[in-house]
């Protein structure tokens, strides 16, 4: 039987954009041939950003592990290429437990001389189009409640903080920070949506 290819959730990519600052980007599907590019990504990184990763993005093991996701269909990744360098990635991970296999998370990040060019906006804005087509009914977005700006580009998509875990993070100088869940109801039907949580 011939694979159907054209349900595949990032068919339309490779796309370009310009950022404001000029910078002509280009944003692919992820594969294996990403893998190299990854590890150097991984490297301009500083520690605190390492930290709040949810996998090792500096050991083979983990990118393996997050390309079979992708190969299996739990993830979605989007890499962002500023001409030969990979400068960012977002992906939307599906959860695999029975009942929360409508529930999928968005992860983003960026290169830090990419950042406050509006490559972040960017990508979050074109991996949230990918995860509303992916039968999802509720979108997860997690970050630190110091990360105002990332905090501004999922509420104008729509996303409602839900929660905000006190003292959830331990970083490597082992000072606690503040965790805050942000969530997208894809049908609209969470009574929850539009709640205020002070963040």
């Amino acid at each position: 039987m011939t694979k159907n290819t054209a349900s595949h959730p990032l068919k339309d990519y490779p796309q370009t954009a310009e950022l404001k600052s000029g910078t002509s980007i280009t944003l692919k599907a992820m594969h294996a041939d990403d893998r190299s590019a990854i590890m150097g990504f991984a490297k301009q990184l500083p520690e605190e950003d390492l930290l709040f990763l949810t996998i090792d993005l500096t050991q083979e093991d983990s990118i393996d592990g997050w390309l079979a996701n992708i190969k299996a269909g739990s993830s979605v990744s989007l890499v962002a290429y500023a001409e030969d360098e990979l400068v960012g990635y977002a992906t939307v991970h599906k959860e695999t437990a029975p009942w929360t296999r409508k529930v999928g998370e968005i992860r983003v990040n960026i290169a830090p001389k990419m950042r406050s060019q509006g490559l972040g906006r960017l990508l979050i804005s074109h991996i949230f189009d990918t995860a509303r087509n992916l039968e999802l009914t509720k979108i997860l977005a997690r970050m630190t409640s110091e990360q105002k700006g990332a905090q501004t580009a999922f509420r104008k998509l729509g996303f409602v903080a839900e929660a905000l875990l006190t003292d959830f993070i331990v970083d490597h100088k082992g000072l606690s920070h503040d965790l805050v869940m942000m969530t997208f109801d894809v049908d609209g039907l969470s009574d929850q949506a539009g709640g205020t949580v002070k963040i």
